[in-house]
């Protein structure tokens, strides 16, 4: 039988920091990254919620509604993110135990977890990157530093969830398939810091 996941989202922030220092696996790195990937969220509802419905943002009134409907749905999708990433943990570690695994498949199935979840966690964020940068030029300035924050923690989830993919992709039996699958997380942290560097650019020549 599985073990049951639990649900990390839930912990206080006191427990959670307690539950990642003690020695067990979970949570781990992965883990981690959705919580960062779901601050740098937080932080730019943040700088929106504070322009949002000011008179000298008006004309951006339907750019604001559509980002914090984005905004909203990215925070949710990183918390599920965390859960995913425990199960693919746990999925791999079952796998690894049975004696057969390569041969049921379940150590193919197991390690395409492990590496999905920090792929889907890199695509969010590189998202949210993307919507910071758009926000970036139509907020509050005296937010700027919340907002390059955002954007600094929103790139370390693409390098993070790096660390992860590349760990697990050197297991695959395809070294084609692993090879191919690195230089994608690759050329997504390349674009993650162009994203971080622009949004950085604009706070630094406010500050």
């Amino acid at each position: 039988m599985s073990k049951q996941v639990e649900d990390y989202a839930s912990f206080s922030v006191r427990d959670f920091i307690a539950a990642t220092a003690a020695k067990t696996p979970t949570p781990g790195g992965g883990t981690v990254a959705g919580v960062v990937g779901a601050l740098a969220t937080a932080l730019g509802e943040m700088v929106l919620n504070f322009t949002r419905g000011k008179k000298a943002f008006a004309d951006f009134a339907d750019v604001h509604k559509s980002l914090a409907s984005r905004f909203a749905r990215a925070r949710g999708m990183f918390l599920d993110l965390m859960a995913d990433d425990a199960a693919a943990y746990i999925l791999y570690t079952e796998a690894a135990r049975c004696e057969d695994a390569g041969k049921s498949g379940k150590m193919a199935s197991a390690l395409a977890a492990a590496i999905n979840v920090p792929r889907e966690m890199t695509a969010l964020a590189i998202t949210v990157l993307d919507d910071l940068l758009k926000l970036s030029e139509n907020c509050n300035k005296r937010l700027y530093t919340d907002l390059a924050a955002a954007a600094i923690l929103a790139e370390a989830v693409v390098k993070l969830s790096d660390y992860n993919v590349r760990v697990n992709a050197a297991s695959l039996s395809d070294k084609r398939m692993a090879d191919e699958i690195c230089q994608a997380s690759a050329r997504d942290c390349k674009r993650a810091k162009e994203r971080r560097e622009k949004i950085e650019k604009i706070v630094l020549e406010y500050l």
